[in-house]
């Protein structure tokens, strides 16, 4: 090949198909048969040949990139998202299931009104194929917008009521369930929580279950605080419970940066964890580990969500499905050394 690149038909002569051929792989044609399209994407791999991407374009009318939209309705809008290791997770899930189909991401924020109307005004206008939108809050109307305009989009989490729109979700209640249920087995009869701001998405589940399963053991009262997801947040929930509910031999946090403030601000407090107070948090996230003690925690698989987010939103891009479709998750227990 000298020391021009390798061509569609440096590629076609090494797959031993036709150039035609190759180029219905390459530029993501659905009626080739799996075993041509194996092998010419090895022919790729072994000439080294890149797809001009204009030219791609032009065949498949796709800009060959996909928007990751953080969006928020409310305040302090980086603090919220870069000081809490669940997005980087989601970011780790988003990038390998691009890269594999040759897709680019875009980081886009929309924390305004203004920065939501740019948004979809960008995408409109070809900026991006489709939106991986993971919003912050639960009355956030970015995602009825995108849908409204005829984007293709794929929430992380349940859309509002009414909200048509594809989503990947937990099973919050069943993971605040398996808090409760643990901290009832191992003796704890005097529980606390301290539960997410009244705005976030999954704010209510979690708490509303995690209520409803001590009820059914007879405990009808909880006592709870509501922090901002922050570690700071939870040492100042933890604070004011102990101050207010100084019996408590329990708390479950709705994530693992409020669970790990709470350990922080019992052990400057001299109460033994989980000797004297167990602790729950939410996630599985790197926070849990770092904790002292390690947290027990219920586990969200956080990148397969995401991972899985990304397959739905190349299923409507490819035309393969019309209808908003969707993916819950089962949350698991990881138990250490907190409860």
């Amino acid at each position: 090949m000298g020391n021009r690149g390798p061509t569609l038909e440096d590629v076609a002569r090494e797959a031993g198909v036709s150039r035609a051929t190759v180029s219905r792989v390459v530029n993501g044609v659905r009626n080739v048969a799996p075993d041509i399209q194996r092998a010419v994407r090895d022919a790729v791999a072994r000439t080294g040949y890149t797809p001009n991407q204009a030219a791609r374009s032009l065949v498949t009318r796709r800009t060959g990139t996909v928007a990751l939209v953080l969006s928020a309705t409310g305040s302090a809008f980086a603090a919220r998202v870069f000081s809490d290791p669940f997005f980087g997770r989601i970011v780790d899930g988003v990038l390998p299931a691009l890269r594999e189909r040759a897709i680019q991401p875009v980081l886009l924020v929309a924390e305004s009104e203004q920065a939501r109307t740019q948004l979809v005004e960008y995408l409109r206008q070809g900026g991006a194929d489709g939106a991986l939108v993971v919003p912050l809050d639960a009355d956030d109307p970015l995602p009825a917008m995108l849908v409204a305009a005829g984007l293709p989009t794929v929430l992380f989490g349940r859309p509002r009521v009414g909200d048509r729109c594809a989503y990947v979700d937990l099973d919050n209640p069943a993971g605040a369930r398996l808090a409760a249920e643990h901290l009832w087995a191992t003796g704890r009869r005097r529980p606390a929580t301290i539960a997410a701001p009244a705005t976030a998405p999954t704010a209510d589940e979690r708490l509303d279950a995690f209520r409803e399963a001590l009820a059914a053991h007879g405990v009808t009262s909880v006592p709870v605080v509501r922090g901002r997801f922050t570690v700071d947040s939870g040492r100042r929930a933890m604070a004011r419970l102990l101050k207010d509910h100084p019996a408590i031999d329990a708390v479950f946090a709705a994530n693992d940066l409020m669970a790990q403030g709470a350990c922080q601000y019992l052990r400057e407090q001299g109460v033994a964890v989980p000797g004297t107070v167990a602790v729950v948090g939410f996630d599985d996230s790197m926070a849990a580990r770092k904790a002292q003690p390690q947290l027990t925690t219920v586990r969200q698989p956080v990148e397969r969500m995401a991972a899985a987010m990304t397959d739905l939103l190349i299923e409507q891009l490819d035309g393969g499905r019309s209808d908003p479709a969707s993916k819950t998750f089962e949350p698991l227990l990881v138990v250490r050394e907190s409860a």
